[in-house]
């Protein structure tokens, strides 16, 4: 199973700060498993690759949209505290 994550923002800032959130869960992953997060520009696109169950792919697309959410709130609030 694959699937890749597209992500567009307003700015570069916002997708520095989303991709810089999401980057440190890339770094251990169960075997059989590849994430991937790069991004261009304003954009941040995230490539999962699960080669197990169904249920382990469904966790990880749940588990970076769920650490996307928490930056998109957190820069949401910053704005409003300048």
């Amino acid at each position: 199973m694959e699937a890749e994550i597209r992500l567009f923002y307003k700015n570069v800032r916002e997708a520095e700060a989303v991709e810089k959130a999401v980057s440190p869960d890339n770094v251990k992953v169960p075997a059989g498993l590849f994430v991937k997060t790069t991004r261009r520009g304003s954009k941040v696109f995230t490539t999962i690759e699960c080669e197990t169950k169904l249920e382990t792919f469904m966790a990880t697309i749940d588990d970076l949209l769920s650490c996307v959410s928490i930056a998109e709130k957190a820069f949401s609030v910053a704005k409003k505290l300048k």
